[in-house]
């Protein structure tokens, strides 16, 4: 049985907060270069260039892609045949601590929904755990998460003569009201079934899927496809000043649900869809 470094766990989460804002995906920047060369609008191509004007300087001069470095959600995974001697979530949040103060990232957290009173090192982190069978492995998977995306989100439980077509129209009716908020172009993720909470979970999974991943699930995989289509109709475009570039990307993420329910949550995340991951 391997025996987890908690040192180690706290320089990776505290490298992965940094490089998180700092640096985006390549994949993401491709696709926003790709709606560069599509979009219509004057206004939404001119937009679509300073986003990728703006991530090339974050990148270069090494500062966050944007000021609102979020709040730090975590996707754990440990492999069951690790052997942990000590407080992994401490280690976490140790490394969100040492991450946002090196990497001089704004510090978004605060200690009570209620009172308000900053924490000042951005923890806690929100941490969610899963355990692999038969490994060796801890994967972790750092998500900085910005209040401008997240406060869009939306959750719902629909009934299941709603269908396909009430998700579709809980979907659009969304980003209609979201409009520029969340600074599209956007990346959407939608769970559907599990229960109340489980929707979301998957929403969240969802938009930390690559962003040019194709599901094996033909159902989802039609959907995504729709979604995208019906949401770039909207004309809410680029940081929602008008365009056929409102979404990036569609993610359909779902579960087994009770007969009587069909619970639908959607995420969204902003167009630097932040996450880095590690494996130890």
């Amino acid at each position: 049985m391997k025996e987890l470094d908690l040192k180690k766990v706290t320089d990776e989460v505290e490298r992965l907060c940094i490089e998180g804002n700092y640096f985006i995906g390549q994949e993401v920047l491709n696709k926003i270069k790709e709606a560069y060369e599509k979009e219509e609008s004057e206004v939404g191509k001119n937009i679509l260039g300073q986003i990728i004007e703006n991530d090339e300087i974050a990148m270069n001069e090494q500062v966050p892609m944007c000021q609102d470095t979020g709040i730090v959600v975590v996707f754990l995974e440990i492999g069951t045949d690790v052997k942990i001697n000590g407080d992994i979530y401490e280690a976490i949040n140790e490394g969100v601590r040492r991450g946002y103060d090196k990497g001089y990232l704004r510090k978004s957290v605060v200690r009570h929904p209620l009172d308000r009173v900053n924490t000042k090192d951005n923890s806690p982190a929100i941490i969610h755990t899963k355990l692999i069978p038969n490994s060796d492995k801890v994967k972790i998977i750092v998500a900085p998460k910005g209040g401008g995306s997240e406060n869009m989100s939306a959750l719902k439980m629909l009934k299941p003569s709603d269908g396909i077509e009430g998700i579709k129209k809980l979907v659009v009716e969304t980003v209609k009201n979201a409009g520029g908020n969340p600074c599209p172009p956007i990346i959407i993720g939608v769970g559907i079934g599990g229960n109340f909470e489980k929707a979301a979970l998957l929403a969240k999974e969802a938009v930390l899927r690559d962003i040019n991943d194709v599901t094996s699930d033909p159902i989802a995989k039609k959907l995504e496809e729709e979604l995208l289509e019906l949401v770039n109709k909207t004309g809410v475009g680029p940081l929602g000043l008008g365009g056929i570039t409102t979404a990036l990307a569609v993610k359909v993420n779902t579960f087994p649900c009770h007969i009587a329910a069909l619970p639908v949550a959607i995420n969204i995340n902003c167009h630097a869809a932040r996450h880095k991951e590690v494996e130890l």
